[in-house]
């Protein structure tokens, strides 16, 4: 799975994945308009109506033309798609692993075990708020929709240069880490 997601946000087979994102994108902006519960009837109808009208068709062609084709969707209605229990207990252990680490990391950062990571989360925090200001969930969902189906592909045919940048960044970030981390008592970070 991970492949063919990659293969999707890097445009290998460009139909395939300008379908997926110009369906998440009219989803989202969907959803900017009207509620979740009328989108999702909305779609359940189209999609109904689709199947039905496909049904329809299939039968008064068999009428017309004398054959015994049987049910147009048979094969689908043939597929097994229940979850198995090991499956399930897969993705609860999954789930389980996730919600347990995430529990530590946030009393780690909370009970500030750590003085320079909790003081990096909070400045997070407070740039949060300002980007939650400025944008409401939704448009920062489809920013990052955006962002996925553009950024490997820019990222892939211009790596050299950003790179660069991205290292000189990185070189004045971690020298003004450095500098206030010389100036907080306690501060300073375990050597690894």
């Amino acid at each position: 799975m991970g492949a063919a997601a990659i293969d999707l946000l890097y445009w290998r087979n460009v139909k395939q994945s300008g379908a997926v994102f110009s369906s998440v994108l009219l989803l989202l902006f969907s959803l900017t308009q009207f509620s979740v519960v009328s989108v999702g009837a909305y779609l359940a109808l189209a999609a109904l109506s689709a199947t039905i009208s496909f049904r329809i068709y299939k039968s008064v062609l068999q009428a017309v033309q004398k054959t015994d084709e049987g049910h147009p969707f048979k094969a689908y209605l043939e597929i097994e798609i229940s979850l198995s229990q090991d499956q399930i207990s897969k993705y609860a252990d999954k789930i389980l692993l996730y919600t347990n680490t995430c529990m530590k990391e946030l009393r780690r950062l909370f009970l500030v075990q750590d003085l320079v990571d909790s003081l990096k989360f909070a400045v997070l925090m407070w740039l949060l708020t300002y980007v939650g200001a400025l944008f409401n969930g939704l448009t920062l969902l489809i920013l990052a929709v955006v962002s996925m189906f553009t950024m490997p592909v820019v990222y892939e045919k211009h790596q050299a240069q950003i790179d660069q940048y991205v290292g000189l960044i990185r070189t004045q970030v971690n020298s003004v880490v450095g500098k206030i981390q010389a100036k907080i008592p306690g501060a300073k970070r375990k050597e690894e």
